[in-house]
């Protein structure tokens, strides 16, 4: 029904930037909230940001100064601008997105892309 497609990971040293995006596509009606997680080896998966339909934003604090979420409603897509990288962010990053479908009848599910790798090398 919807699916969520992650691009921009790779490998880049300490201080460098990298910028994900996330494009939604399927029968999609509407989208809710737009989330990043992150999964590091031997660690717990973690809400890195959020964003609002509206634009209104949420980070953890191990990123806030540092990453920035945005979207682009006409696109479907989410993007995480990330700056002053550590090694401490590598992880496989996911994107979420609540989203409304409709066939036959109106259904919200939060839906997750399959992740991309970010590695920051010391």
């Amino acid at each position: 029904q919807v699916q969520l497609v992650e691009s921009g990971g790779g490998l880049v040293q300490a201080g460098g930037s990298l910028r994900l995006s996330c494009v939604a596509s399927g029968s999609i009606f509407s989208i809710n909230a737009m989330c990043w997680y992150r999964q590091a080896p031997g660690k717990q998966r973690e809400l890195v940001a959020r964003i609002s339909s509206g634009g209104r934003t949420n980070y953890a604090d191990s990123v806030k100064g540092r990453f920035t979420i945005s979207r682009d409603n006409a696109e479907n897509t989410v993007y995480l601008q990330m700056n002053s990288l550590k090694p401490d962010d590598t992880a496989v990053y996911y994107c979420t997105a609540v989203v409304t479908v409709v066939i036959g009848k109106y259904s919200t599910n939060e839906y997750w892309g399959q992740g991309t790798q970010v590695t920051v090398s010391s």
